[in-house]
């Protein structure tokens, strides 16, 4: 078993980050992957190395910087002497990525961060998140070793209390909701970020798991985005 950071490549074309979100165990994004490795080189990102044979060892608690700077060496090791890729990051990947916008700006030439749930910069975010954890902690399937246990335990509480850093080039930053997450605490932290930053905001299908459920029509959203110029021109 190889040491970190982990992550699988396919497909070609320009770089494409993709940093999953619950635990950062890339399950279920295989219709997601294939569908966009048509356009992109896709570099799954696993930053506990659950799909790399970890699933089951111990996991200290993480934070965002610590994803992020598992991201930066990623994209150190797939690019090009001053290439610079595309990253979609959704729910906890996504407040990762915009942690990798705010820490390592150089490599990216483009960030989508799909409903981070950064529940404390909204007015009522405190409780919104108290609620949110209570909720997601009377999840039966959360098996202590499996990657919705370590969501639980490890990643939930010290990532909804992110609060992300304005990015220096607000335009470099797509903040993504789903069609279906209306009045979602995910989906109001990302258009109360949008609003903040000034970046642009726009609507991919389904809800917080959109990747998942729709992921053909999530991907060609995806692909507008990042190659037909919406998000410099939104």
């Amino acid at each position: 078993m190889r040491e970190g950071p982990y992550y699988d490549m396919t497909g070609g074309g320009p770089v494409l980050l993709l940093m999953p979100g619950g635990a950062g165990h890339p399950m279920g994004l295989g219709p997601l992957t294939e569908r966009l490795a048509r356009r992109f080189t896709v570099v799954t990102y696993d930053p506990l190395g659950l799909a790399h044979g970890r699933l089951g060892l111990p996991v200290p608690d993480q934070r965002p910087r610590d994803w992020s700077g598992g991201a930066r060496r990623v994209l150190e090791a797939v690019l090009p002497p001053g290439g610079r890729a595309r990253v979609l990051g959704t729910s906890s990947g996504g407040i990762a990525a915009l942690d990798l916008l705010a820490r390592h700006p150089g490599r990216l030439a483009h960030v989508v961060a799909h409903e981070p749930p950064c529940a404390l910069v909204l007015p009522d975010g405190e409780e919104r998140r108290r609620e949110l954890i209570a909720a997601l902690d009377g999840d039966d399937r959360a098996r202590p070793e499996g990657p919705i246990g370590v969501f639980l335990t490890h990643v939930l509480r010290p990532f909804t209390a992110y609060v992300p850093a304005a990015p220096d080039e607000p335009e470099r930053l797509t903040l993504a909701v789903g069609a279906d997450s209306r009045g979602e605490l995910p989906r109001r932290s990302a258009e109360f970020l949008a609003a903040r930053f000034g970046s642009p905001l726009l609507e991919f299908p389904g809800g917080h798991l959109g990747t998942l459920e729709h992921p053909v029509e999530f991907a060609d959203r995806l692909t507008e985005v990042l190659l037909g110029g919406l998000a410099s021109e939104a």
